[in-house]
């Protein structure tokens, strides 16, 4: 009897938890699973579960899992994934979303509480907005860390130390004509093959974070970080519009909202982590220092910044949206 009574109860629970979870929707990113990126996913999830009442489920998949950042947005457009993080400078090479360059401006954010407060203003909402174009809906954004320098065989110390260097860039234009005006030989390169390059010797340096040489263990191959700080890396929350348009519209509301609260607590996140990570690299033997000309790297790359402010309207509107926050 007390058999058939713990049966019972068991199968009331699973009928109500089945009823209570409406949709299970999988989100993929494409940096390792103790990275920034899992962390500010899995906040945004526990963010939706909370504000839906456990309806929705949001499950993350990070290591590559479901795809690479133009794996995971070809699967976005086509249905074929529900959600993903994708790191936004791929947003103008894959899918042609010129605008997300204004993210990658050199040298023209100078803090987290700078780029957060204006990706939380009107202009960040435009950018999200932008992507229905796209047959994409944009919730937020994770922020995975200033950018820095990385070197395998010296510590890059002026403007002139840049010269030759091998450096492994994201391919868009917008990087590759930042980085020839600082005066390194540019390499497209996919993510994932940068720790055995680094190795290997067939780059010498990488432009990055601090949380990517971190978690993806980049200190074993290179031991020269330079902190020069050119840009940060935002990626973008986004959900399929094939998935969005059978959400209803109560849950929309609740991811929407959950998307916002997720991109504040991000940037607070990335900027109290900068510091604990460069204590952990200078521990695993990562020599870290600043360039000791950084005004002379901003006059190389103020014209490139100057050519881009009019290659998308939002672009000019980002930019002025920031000089407003001085």
């Amino acid at each position: 009897m007390r058999r058939m009574i713990a049966l019972a109860g068991a199968c009331l629970l699973m009928l109500s938890t089945a009823h209570a979870q409406e949709f299970t929707l999988k989100f993929g990113h494409a940096a390792s699973s103790k990275h920034l990126f899992q962390t500010g996913l899995e906040d945004f999830a526990a963010r939706v579960a909370e504000k839906t009442e456990g309806r929705v489920k949001v499950e993350v998949y990070g290591d590559r899992q479901l795809g690479d950042d133009k794996q995971l947005l070809e699967g976005l457009q086509i249905g074929t994934i529900d959600g993903a993080l994708v790191s936004s400078p791929t947003l103008p090479l894959v899918i042609g979303a010129t605008a997300f360059d204004a993210l990658q401006l050199p040298f023209v954010v100078s803090s987290y509480e700078e780029l957060a407060s204006v990706l939380e203003s009107p202009v960040g909402q435009e950018l999200l907005d932008s992507l229905e174009a796209k047959q994409i809906k944009g919730l937020g954004y994770i922020e995975a860390g200033q950018r820095h320098f990385l070197s395998r065989e010296k510590q890059v110390a002026t403007l002139a130390d840049f010269a030759g260097q091998k450096t492994r860039i994201v391919p868009i234009p917008l990087h590759k004509a930042t980085w020839e005006a600082i005066g390194v030989n540019t390499v497209g390169m996919a993510y994932g093959e940068v720790y055995s390059a680094l190795e290997t010797g067939t780059i010498d340096a990488v432009e990055i974070n601090l949380s990517s040489v971190r978690t993806e263990s980049l200190y074993e191959a290179a031991k020269h970080v330079t902190l020069t700080g050119h840009y940060f890396w935002p990626g973008v929350i986004m959900v399929s519009n094939i998935t969005w348009s059978r959400l209803p519209d109560d849950v929309k509301e609740a991811m929407i909202e959950a998307g916002h609260e997720a991109t504040e607590a991000a940037y607070t996140r990335a900027a109290e982590q900068e510091d604990e990570t460069t204590a952990l690299l200078k521990e695993n033997g990562v020599t870290i220092g600043k360039l000791e000309d950084l005004d002379a790297m901003r006059a190389k790359t103020k014209p490139v910044v100057e050519e881009w402010l009019g290659k998308d309207p939002l672009i000019q509107k980002f930019y002025d949206a920031v000089e407003a926050e001085r």
